[in-house]
């Protein structure tokens, strides 16, 4: 896999669920629920070595059904290091750090910096960094993916933060690639119109 390119992990994909601060037996329970409901990238942040054992059993299930799962808020060579070593098929991060991103790169791990201005974009974009996660989504707004697409074509970005069932569109809508979710997935009012949302049905 390229280091730089995050088009094999998303492939078709328009969501990505984000699993925070749980145990791992649920993590892996609400994973599978994604999975089941045709959501296939899992996102497990590692704020906490706790977090790492919650990853690992995710990547654990996700590699019994050929499901992908990365490691977020990476934010240190050393949380890459923990992350390559529990299985994470990529990394995210909340901020743009270039020396994160080349330590991921160094383990043949894509990586999703985190951006929220132009400059930052093109600071990553300059780096070989086309995948973005625009972050935090929700305070940025839809109209700034629209004007961040004139200057910034080649960018592709994920829409991070405060994306639920309700916004995830008009995200989309505005030229996101892909809106990750975290909470929503809990909800079972949402379950269902994000499996919509994740099989391309408007």
């Amino acid at each position: 896999m390229n280091g730089h390119d995050f088009a094999p992990v998303f492939g078709p994909a328009r969501v990505m669920v984000i699993l925070r601060d749980l145990p791992p037996d649920e993590t892996v329970r609400l994973a599978e629920r994604a999975w089941d409901v045709g959501i296939d990238v899992v996102e497990v942040p590692i704020r906490t070595p706790d977090a790492v054992l919650a990853l690992r059993a995710a990547v654990d299930a996700g590699r019994r059904r050929d499901r992908l799962v990365g490691a977020g808020t990476v934010r240190t060579p050393a949380q890459v290091r923990q992350a390559a070593g529990a299985g994470a098929a990529f990394t995210v991060a909340p901020g743009l750090d270039l020396a994160v991103a080349d330590a991921a790169i160094s383990y043949g791990i894509p990586h999703l910096p985190g951006v929220a201005t132009p400059t930052e974009a093109q600071q990553a974009l300059d780096h070989g960094l086309v995948w973005l996660k625009a972050f935090p989504a929700v305070s940025l707004g839809p109209a700034w993916f629209r004007a961040l697409a004139g200057p910034l074509p080649e960018a592709r970005f994920v829409a991070t933060g405060g994306i639920d069932a309700d916004n995830a569109r008009d995200f989309l809508a505005a030229g996101a690639r892909v809106v990750a979710v975290g909470s929503a997935l809990a909800d079972p009012r949402q379950i269902p119109r994000l499996a919509a949302l994740a099989a391309g049905q408007d």
